[in-house]
């Protein structure tokens, strides 16, 4: 017996605007739009749709909407819609459920509680369009002291391989096959032209981006996918994947289907295989093994980049990342629960992990407490989703963070949670050839750079607003952040006053 499951959103078509041109039919990478040839009309699979919208925006005479569809459930504040029909799945199909994208749960943001401070009349503001306003920044790992020659006053101390930035914000790990070539293309322009990083995921790196190597992040996960003495050397940081937001504890996997040559070759796996990553890191099973593959890593590299360690928030994060910076890493990446993904088990990605504001918090203050927080930067990603949150990051004691969705979205993403499928409308996270060409890495690049030169644009004139001249001025100053609608816990986790006091 099967059970009817009713679609989740309507098509609703205007007969009096329908031109039967079958542009609906030719854009849904879905399988909603069909041309019915016995009755020459064009109809829809509601159960088919997810509402991406790729229809609405083509139609020529705008004869289409979306809707949810209102048939309900009879109430029940326990059992809801998604509840009921997630076990009518599963009894279906016998397996995990799977979706794509970030924790869409009510768990609460708590940078929508926190309000940055303002200067008034004691400690004037400052106007970014006539006073020049410091946004680089630099990851790495920092000396605890340097000295200068007395006659010449040139540097002594011989300092770690550091990273500029020109704006605290980089382009996360979006692995080549979870993400089709033409985006990893169009962030590596953008990077390029925005002096920021854009970082490989744990797919490796095409051979036609080796050019931006200078603007780019190696990373180097479980499957060790494209991993080799070029593919290190190509970019700017290594980065080492144990976990990440959206599934922390578990491995990955990109399914056969979207192993196409190119992705096989960049991979070093054959076409059609599936791609799967062990859960754990199998040389890494103590800080001690996290050390060795730290400085394998530095030595493959001549000591020349900074190496940094990637892991999911989670409840003991301040003590992992005080081993991981005992270990050698140069850079800590927090990766919270809203991180969103190509692919995982929904049930991991809406259950497990921890909001990345509190992870932030708690992990600069230990680091700050053991008196090393100046030998690592940290990096936050995880539902950065504007320029308030970055500065609020920054605030709270981020150095930089990383937006994936958020550069998805500049990408024309909306957000439909169907990555895992392989048959994104946008042409975004699929490696069909005909989806792809859909993303022109021309006007991609030029999508992204606007975002972060309209980022950089609204953080100076926070900084302003704040009476400072420099982003260094806000980092870990928790004096420039209040609460709203917190609980003390909250507020003692944060290091955040109540606002008013």
């Amino acid at each position: 017996m099967k059970t009817y499951v009713p679609p989740k959103f309507k098509v609703i078509r205007d007969p009096a605007r329908c031109i039967q041109c079958q542009v609906c039919v030719n854009q849904c990478s879905f399988d909603t739009n069909y041309y019915d040839r016995d009755d020459n009309e064009v109809r829809s699979r509601e159960e088919n749709c997810v509402a991406c919208h790729r229809c609405v925006a083509f139609c020529p005479g705008g004869a289409l909407t979306i809707t949810r569809n209102p048939l309900d459930y009879r109430e029940n504040l326990n059992w809801g819609r998604e509840d009921i029909e997630d076990i009518w799945r599963q009894a279906e199909s016998g397996g995990m459920l799977l979706t794509g994208m970030g924790n869409d749960k009510g768990c609460r943001i708590y940078w929508d509680h926190l309000l940055l401070n303002a200067s008034q009349v004691t400690n004037p503001s400052i106007d970014p369009l006539r006073e020049p306003m410091e946004l680089t920044t630099f990851l790495g790992r920092k000396p605890d002291r340097v000295t200068f020659s007395q006659d010449t006053l040139r540097l002594d101390t011989e300092l770690p391989p550091q990273v500029g930035l020109d704006v605290p914000v980089m382009f996360s790990a979006m692995s080549y096959g979870a993400v089709s070539l033409n985006v990893h293309e169009s962030l590596a322009r953008a990077a390029t032209e925005m002096g920021t990083l854009w970082n490989t995921g744990e797919g490796g790196l095409h051979p036609s981006l080796y050019r931006y190597g200078n603007n780019t992040i190696v990373q180097v996960a479980s499957g060790r996918f494209g991993v080799q003495a070029s593919y290190l050397n190509a970019g700017r940081i290594v980065e080492i994947k144990i976990g990440q937001g959206a599934k922390p504890g578990i491995g990955g996997h990109l399914p056969a289907e979207k192993v196409s040559a190119d992705v096989s070759l960049t991979r070093m796996i054959p076409k059609g295989t599936d791609a799967l990553s062990p859960a754990p890191q199998h040389d890494i099973y103590s800080i001690e093994d996290l050390t060795q593959l730290i400085y394998a890593l530095k030595e493959a590299t001549n000591y020349r980049k900074p190496v940094s360690v990637k892991i999911a928030a989670v409840h003991n994060s301040a003590a992992i990342a005080s081993g991981m910076v005992r270990a050698g890493a140069d850079i800590i990446v927090l990766d919270g629960l809203r991180g969103a993904t190509g692919a995982a088990p929904k049930v991991i990605r809406d259950n497990v992990g921890i909001p990345i504001e509190l992870a932030l918090a708690s992990v600069d203050a230990r680091l700050r407490q053991e008196g090393i927080r100046n030998q690592a930067s940290l990096v936050v990603s995880g539902g950065i989703r504007n320029s308030g949150d970055v500065a609020k990051a920054i605030a709270l004691g981020a150095d930089a963070v990383y937006i994936g969705t958020a550069a998805l979205i500049a990408l024309g993403c909306h957000v439909c949670q169907q990555c895992h499928t392989g048959k994104c409308a946008w042409g975004i996270c699929t490696t069909d050839l005909g989806l792809t060409r859909r993303i022109n890495p021309e006007i991609g690049a030029r999508r992204l750079a606007n975002l972060l030169r309209g980022w950089s644009l609204e953080i100076k004139d926070m900084l302003g607003g704040m009476g400072v001249n420099a982003l260094e001025s806000l980092r870990g100053n928790r004096l420039h952040l209040r609460g709203v609608g917190l609980t003390d816990t909250e507020l003692e986790i944060l290091g955040v006053r109540m606002a008013g006091s």
